[in-house]
């Protein structure tokens, strides 16, 4: 069984900081199956943002093997962000 999703810390912030830039932010953090965890979307363009957290240690900021396995798949924008 899935135990339930969580936010990175540093999602908040980085969630803000494209909000401020005009982007639209959608969260899929709690979709699962390795997805990434915002959906952002400017001029009509959509990106997927897969966030981790800089201030941990490059062990535990790497990509689960479900995250791996969507990124390798996924054939449209797809970006992973560590901070601002």
């Amino acid at each position: 069984m899935r135990r339930a999703a969580k936010a990175d810390k540093n999602q908040a912030e980085i969630v803000s900081a494209f909000r401020t830039f005009g982007c639209s932010v959608l969260h899929l953090h709690q979709v699962g199956g390795g997805c990434p965890d915002i959906a952002v979307g400017l001029n009509k363009k959509t990106a997927l943002v897969e966030i981790k957290d800089g201030g941990k240690a490059k062990s535990a900021r790497a990509l689960t093997a479900d995250e791996q396995k969507f990124h390798d798949s996924w054939k449209g924008s797809l970006f992973v962000v560590e901070d601002l």
